[in-house]
């Protein structure tokens, strides 16, 4: 039926872009939708709601500190910092991966990159993989992904357990709209797109227990309007006039569940992949280290119940805990032999019920193969933070690590490596065992994609170098 919708005759198409269009316009007016009050005890109880949705947002590039909830002195997010100074936020989350496609995987596997197998281009999730989609799935849930991005495309494995998996059709938008992306490659269409078809998914199987994944692109590839802010003209301010335009969307889509009478009954979670760098490590963009410009990450969870205060957790944690995190709060079955933990603990604890659970602030990882999209060639770094100490490991080039002091040198400028200095060698010899993985993550070997010219090109046009 979804398909279907996604088929429709075109003046189907012009109403419900003339709609949008005016949804869009009114975002101007920040207006939070009401709810119900709660209280962080209400939390533990939504285990055992039978009503409850959840709409998973993924904005694609989003670095945490371009968020005016983590501090921002632009008006980048006004939606979404209205939306969690009533929810849960976390004020410092690492992503395992600065390129989507290994990011992705252990996000919604819950495992570090070495123990999903995804670190190429031509890597994919095997049926083996057990994915959230697939528990939402079995508890009666109707899923849909809509997605934007060629990383997590179906034949990469990231379908599993969605009723409907789609990549809306490009053009339907409404607005006139601009990409200042570094790579000056365009991909067709904007996130209206994706709006469009997560209000036909909406209106079709709104009333139903649903589970609905978007996948946000504008960002990633520095879209904006006319309308946009008059910030200047750099790749970086190209970049915050396009979240502000991100924004906008994301508080359309909150008014649109509102309008279907289920905002009272939805878990709304807004995250990404990776960060962006805008030249403080000599590059612009992403997937070709691990600073943190590129794995710092906002997570944002929105409840069916407004708080009166947000709940902040300020420990440190992972990309990787944030589903096993959800699955708990919602009483769903754990995903198998995760890397991550549920932190409802550390959700409570900042809440001021319990004591939390010191074992949940770990070690955390990041990992890239900075060749992945090269043949029969790899070049892994690996991130390693201890609190403050961090070192980003090169396993080829181990020489030429960089490890860094984050409580005096915050910004990773002074590179105090040395073979020398124990905690560099400490957390070395971390980095060197998190690679010696030797059995299949899934107990079947690697599955491999052969990718055709017009994919190859589809994922170029995201910008991306890849040399098959």
């Amino acid at each position: 039926m979804f398909r279907r919708l996604l088929d429709s005759p075109w003046p189907y198409f012009v109403g419900a872009g003339l709609l949008l269009l005016a949804a869009i316009a009114s975002q101007f007016e920040i207006r939070t939708p009401s709810r119900p009050e709660g209280t962080p005890a209400d939390i533990e109880m939504l285990a055992e709601r039978d009503d409850l949705n959840v709409v998973f947002v993924l904005i694609d590039a989003l670095r945490a500190d371009r968020v005016g909830a983590y501090g921002y002195e632009r008006d980048t997010t006004p939606a979404m910092d209205a939306l969690v100074s009533q929810g849960i936020l976390f004020k410092n989350v690492q992503a395992q991966s600065s390129w989507t496609k290994a990011s992705m995987a252990s996000i919604w596997t819950g495992r570090l990159p070495a123990n999903t197998a995804i670190l190429r281009y031509d890597d994919a999730l095997p049926e083996e993989a057990k994915l959230p989609a697939e528990l939402f799935q079995e508890a009666g849930y109707h899923t849909a992904g809509i997605w934007r991005n060629g990383w997590v495309a179906p034949n990469f494995g990231f379908g599993q357990g969605f009723d409907q998996y789609i990549k809306p059709k490009g053009g339907r938008e409404r607005l006139r709209a601009q990409s200042k992306h570094p790579s000056g490659r365009a991909i067709p269409g904007t996130d209206e797109d994706i709006l469009l078809s997560a209000f036909e998914f909406l209106d079709a199987f709104g009333k139903d227990r649903f589970f609905l994944y978007m996948h946000f692109m504008d960002l990633h590839q520095y879209v904006y309007d006319d309308s946009a802010p008059e910030w200047g003209n750099s790749y970086s301010d190209s970049y915050d006039k396009s979240l502000a335009w991100t924004d906008r969307l994301i508080g359309v889509i909150v008014n649109h569940i509102e309008e279907i009478g289920e905002f009272d009954n939805t878990v709304i979670v807004i995250m990404s992949d990776h960060g962006e760098a805008f030249g403080e490590h000599g590059i612009e963009g992403h997937a070709r280290n691990l600073h943190t410009e590129v794995t710092t990450v906002p997570v944002l969870i929105v409840l069916p119940f407004r708080l009166q205060q947000p709940i902040v957790v300020e420990d440190e944690v992972s990309n990787i805990d944030i589903w096993p995190t959800l699955l708990d709060m919602l009483g769903l079955p754990e995903l198998p032999n995760t890397d991550g933990k549920s932190l409802m603990p550390l959700v409570m604890a900042s809440a001021g019920i319990g004591g939390g659970d010191e074992s949940l602030v770990r070690i955390r990882y990041s990992h890239l193969d900075r060749r992945w999209g090269s043949p029969n060639v790899t070049d892994p770094w690996v991130a390693v933070q201890d609190g403050d100490k961090r070192i980003l490991w090169r396993a080829n080039d181990p020489e030429n690590s960089r490890f860094y002091d984050l409580r005096n040198d915050p910004g990773e400028q002074q590179n105090l490596y040395s073979e020398d200095d124990p905690e560099a060698e400490r957390l070395a010899g971390m980095a060197k065992a998190y690679l010696e993985v030797t059995e299949s993550p899934w107990g079947v070997e690697t599955l491999k994609i052969e990718l055709d010219a017009l994919r190859l090109n589809q994922l170029r046009a995201l910008g991306y170098v890849i040399k098959p």
